[in-house]
């Protein structure tokens, strides 16, 4: 990569080029925007909906528990005085939740899939019988974004779709052969997969918006890994910070589509930065088989992209 990464952020380091310095306070001006922020009620996804809505975006905050959300819009307007938001249930691990929720939805500009959670123990499930793991880190997102996509198509230029990832992606393949059940490996792996499946996800769903001509853009970011011992100060800032390569995604000038962005200094802090990648993250017959399967388990099939799919 030659040049900047970013637009004209400032350098972090004179003799990097590459290393630039990037903050919320560089989020362009989001009046007009409307935004839906998963996993919205606590850590970085209300960091990511309330730094959304100080730039002036209205924003719904997707929660799992009601009260968790409606304190957490509290919270958000005393901190945002006359921040313009709302908070909606949703249920990633139960597809009905997640058709409910997005059915009244008829204008979006941005989709940041936050939710998703720490390792679960082995053998639980979702409302649908899917693997905690799967069922929530990528078949809901996966039918979450395949119900919104006609109004992130209709809306005006800049549509995007973030999908939060992580670098335990690394651990492991997503795994077709398992993907319906609660079967499967145990906890570090499982989660590893689901989250491989999040970047495949990314990268096939953007590959085909752009067999139809889309210029709505499919982009992924991680928080880092938080850090470890006894510093308590840097963990109370984990979710500020780790929000910036999220904020980042969804909202920077010339972000690529199938990009993914994490912390620019040891996978945990720093500003965004594009960062490291498992190569079957970007598998395009993979990325088909994936989609096929996901679509089958959740029934969202994507009719708007139907020209783009190899298989009909």
């Amino acid at each position: 990569m030659t040049g900047l990464p970013w637009g004209h952020p400032r350098r972090e380091h004179a003799h990097d080029p590459q290393r630039v310095r990037w903050s919320a306070r560089d989020i362009p001006d989001q009046r007009g925007r409307v935004a839906v922020v998963t996993g919205a009620d606590s850590g970085l996804g209300y960091v990511v909906a309330r730094e959304l809505a100080r730039h002036g975006a209205r924003v719904v905050l997707a929660c799992r528990r009601a009260r968790r959300g409606r304190e957490a819009v509290a919270r958000l307007v005393g901190e945002v005085p006359g921040a313009d938001v709302e908070t909606r249930r949703l249920d990633l691990g139960d597809l009905a939740s997640v058709r409910e929720f997005a059915a009244p939805i008829d204008r979006l500009d941005l989709l940041v899939n936050n939710a998703g959670g720490p390792a679960r123990p082995y053998g639980t499930t979702t409302a649908d019988g899917f693997g905690t793991h799967r069922g929530v880190h990528h078949l809901g997102p996966f039918a979450l974004t395949g119900l919104l996509l006609p109004t992130l198509l209709a809306a005006p230029p800049g549509a995007r779709v973030v999908t939060v990832s992580s670098m335990v992606h690394l651990a492991g393949k997503p795994d077709l052969r398992v993907l319906d059940g609660a079967r499967g490996p145990r906890r570090r792996t499982a989660c590893g997969r689901s989250l491989s499946a999040d970047l495949l996800f990314t990268h096939t769903l953007a590959r085909r918006l752009r067999a139809i001509g889309s210029d709505v853009v499919a982009a992924a970011a991680h928080p880092g890994r938080a850090p470890v011992g006894p510093v308590t100060r840097l963990l109370a800032r984990s979710a500020e910070a780790g929000a910036l390569p999220v904020l980042h995604a969804a909202t920077a000038p010339d972000v690529a589509p199938d990009s993914f962005t994490g912390p620019s200094f040891a996978r945990w802090r720093g500003g965004p930065a594009p960062a490291r990648r498992a190569p079957w993250t970007r598998d395009d017959r993979a990325g088909d088989l994936l989609w096929a399967e996901s679509a089958r388990l959740t029934g969202v099939t994507y009719p708007e992209l139907k020209g783009a799919d190899p298989q009909g």
